[in-house]
């Protein structure tokens, strides 16, 4: 199969980890009269969609709203900025119910007790702190910054996949806090995932 109209090496190279009946595949909305044409489309019914550049918010709804079972996977190596920092510990850990991460650089927390009743400077805590010293780190969580951000992705109500090279993905979650989402990153292995979809 060739090169498709904008398609670039990367896009090229993903679409050949899956079988051939499962790329391009297209579709026709009767209600808009518009054609659409997955990168992948799996037997579950989920689509992969490889996306190599910026997308307007418009064309991310557009997406999300056709494909229900939508999967986005994005090309990292292009992202300027963006930087793998910390290890987190597991941020659903029951212990951590009371607390929230800062939005920085270095990995802290602050109480969300200090955070509702404000006097004066809130306390940053790390994971040294006697509070929260005993809570381990994950080998699969970790925080990132993204200096340019391209800001619609935290938009995105669907799984987004970041490519960055090698052999691990990282998907973009986000934690829910007072303070704002805390977005960090979930490691998973590249072969696990392409597997995942193609039933090996």
């Amino acid at each position: 199969m060739g090169l498709f109209l904008g398609e670039t090496p990367w896009h090229r190279d993903w679409k050949m980890a899956f079988p051939p009946d499962y790329r391009e595949v297209s579709f026709h909305d009767s209600n808009l009269q518009e054609q659409h044409r997955a990168d992948v489309y799996t037997p579950c019914g989920t689509t992969l969609e490889f996306q190599n550049s910026p997308i307007s918010l418009a064309e991310l709804e557009s997406r999300e709203s056709y494909y229900p079972k939508l999967v986005w996977v994005l090309n990292g190596k292009k992202f300027k900025g963006f930087r793998i920092l910390k290890h987190l510990p597991d941020v659903d850990d029951p212990r951590l119910r009371g607390y929230e991460f800062c939005h920085s650089d270095h990995l802290s927390m602050i109480r969300k007790d200090d955070l509702l009743n404000v006097r004066g400077k809130i306390k940053r805590l790390n994971f040294h702190h006697p509070e929260l010293r005993d809570i381990p780190l994950t080998a699969h969580y970790y925080s990132f910054c993204w200096k340019n951000p391209h800001k619609v992705w935290y938009q995105a109500r669907r799984p987004l996949i970041i490519d960055l090279g090698g052999h691990f993905l990282y998907q973009l979650k986000q934690r829910a806090q007072l303070s704002g989402a805390y977005a960090y990153l979930h490691m998973i292995s590249r072969k696990d995932f392409v597997s995942r979809y193609i039933g090996l």
